[in-house]
């Protein structure tokens, strides 16, 4: 099965369709954003990104948004910027499909490798992460704000080389 939506623009009727993330869907977008994190990212922030033209693709179930990933692509490296899924859809393998959609593309757009931050404390994130391939590389001090000052990010990492 293809990561990619078909060429039709009739996703609310397909079940689970992948899409090319559009202006009209910032308000759902955001409503997930804010409900997933406590320190979301602004609207403004996911326009920024659309209107710089990063691929960012959201997950359509019945319809409605139900996930989105964003992320940049430039020199043969791709960074995960955004991946979430709403919190009420968790567990249900919503995060590996846009996970793996995502590498698919980054891979279309000559990705070698794809880079990533997460939090320490989303051990969830991290069991996904490293069961599609993904190793810490590092760690990034202090990187995410958390209450009561900051949280550092690990690192992680996927060589896209010599894969179909």
């Amino acid at each position: 099965m293809s990561a990619l939506a078909p060429d039709r623009d009739d996703t609310a009727a397909a079940p689970n369709a992948l899409r090319p993330m559009r202006e009209d869907d910032l308000d759902a977008v955001h409503a997930i954003e804010i409900r997933a994190y406590e320190f979301p990212w602004t609207p403004g922030i996911f326009r920024d990104c659309l209107r710089a033209d990063y691929p960012s693709w959201v997950l359509i179930e019945d319809g409605r948004v139900l996930g989105y990933f964003l992320m940049s692509v430039a020199a043969g490296e791709a960074h995960v910027l955004n991946v979430c899924v709403a919190p009420e859809a968790h567990g249900c393998g919503h995060g590996r499909r846009l996970l793996r959609a995502l590498l698919s593309i980054a891979r279309g757009r000559g990705a070698e490798r794809v880079f990533l931050e997460v939090r320490p404390s989303n051990p969830g994130a991290i069991a996904l992460y490293h069961s599609e391939g993904f190793n810490e590389i590092g760690r990034r001090p202090r990187y995410y704000p958390a209450r009561g000052g900051r949280e550092d990010a690990l690192v992680m990492a996927i060589e896209l080389l010599g894969e179909g």
